[in-house]
């Protein structure tokens, strides 16, 4: 503290009542702010914004003959076969959830190309059948139509069986 110049003026000087008015003061400051906080999250919703079911995978042409391509923000494989027809994928392994990925060089016996779990080893032929690993079923097909404006739009929502095929 400083010294006052003048004789006359008095000290300034924090006394101990005040020390512990501020002391007190501050401490239910921040419990009426903390308190504040956790009620503005309680009462706002807790939201997964997720993908939509549907969407579109873009023109037939951006699909080379004979490809397998993962979407991976929307998890789906669109297959185009030699022949021209398509039909999707889900690219979420059936044991235990993890992301698949489409391997071109294939395995012994199925060397145009496998699809691949990267977590556990289930391994699955490009119509989604299960070739080897701990998967207990094949990979859902989900289906895939051609809308007005000959886009391909994909619909995750709608499982379809392996007779349904997209001929463009």
């Amino acid at each position: 503290m400083e010294e006052p110049k003048n004789k006359n003026e008095p000290k300034e000087t924090i006394t101990r009542r005040y020390f512990f008015e501020m002391l007190g003061s501050s401490a239910i400051g921040a419990v009426t702010f903390g308190s504040a906080v956790l009620t503005y999250q309680y009462l706002s919703p807790n939201v997964l914004l997720e993908p939509p079911m549907a969407f579109k995978a873009g023109k037939p042409d951006d699909y080379p003959l004979d490809s397998v391509t993962l979407i991976p923000n929307q998890k789906v494989f669109i297959v185009r076969e030699k022949a021209g027809y398509f039909y999707a994928l889900s690219a979420i392994c059936t044991h235990l959830g993890c992301i698949a990925n489409w391997k071109p060089e294939g395995i012994e016996g199925h060397p145009e190309g496998i699809i691949a779990c990267p977590c556990h080893g289930s391994k699955f032929s490009r119509t989604g059948e299960v070739l080897t690993g701990p998967a207990p079923q094949a990979l859902a097909r989900v289906q895939i139509t051609l809308t007005d404006s000959g886009e391909l739009l994909v619909d995750k929502g709608t499982l379809v069986g392996e007779e349904q095929i997209l001929k463009v």
